[in-house]
């Protein structure tokens, strides 16, 4: 049984059948879009309504409020808990750097890529590239040949 930080995209629709399918097989997953229950997890709007239109110095200043530091430490812990990273594809800039942490902290991490994607060659910093799965079977047998 693994415990698995999922990153991804508030964005990505199959995010949840991902959780779901992971914890169906064993394994302990975080969810941020709802990491505990009742929670449903960060967002900017918490902080403002007009998030989409800020300027670099506003978005930047968000970064200090109460919420956004409580959403951090929320998915921050979690990532410290986590043994193991999938990175659900698509996804943006923040997925890419808690995947990015999970590799530099030596932690497992796997790449899930169902549908055609533009190649990244730093996808191999996940460690080779059977760490890049095409399909959710492929995925939890990935999780089970994993130390």
């Amino acid at each position: 049984m693994k415990k698995i930080y999922v990153a991804s995209s508030w964005r990505n629709d199959i995010q949840p059948e991902i959780v779901k399918a992971l914890r169906e097989a064993g394994h302990l997953v975080y969810d941020f879009k709802n990491p505990r229950p009742g929670d449903t997890g960060f967002s900017w709007s918490e902080i403002d309504q007009d998030w989409k239109n800020w300027e670099p110095e506003e978005f930047r200043s968000a970064l200090d409020h109460e919420i956004a530091k409580s959403g951090f430490n929320s998915d921050f812990d979690a990532m410290k808990w986590a043994d193991t990273c999938v990175l659900v594809l698509p996804c943006g800039r923040s997925a890419h750097l808690e995947a990015g942490w999970f590799t530099g902290q030596g932690k497992t991490t796997l790449i899930f890529s169902p549908e055609k994607t533009e190649p990244e060659l730093m996808y191999l910093l996940a460690g080779k590239s059977d760490n890049i799965c095409v399909s959710l079977p492929e995925l939890i047998a990935a999780l089970e040949t994993e130390p």
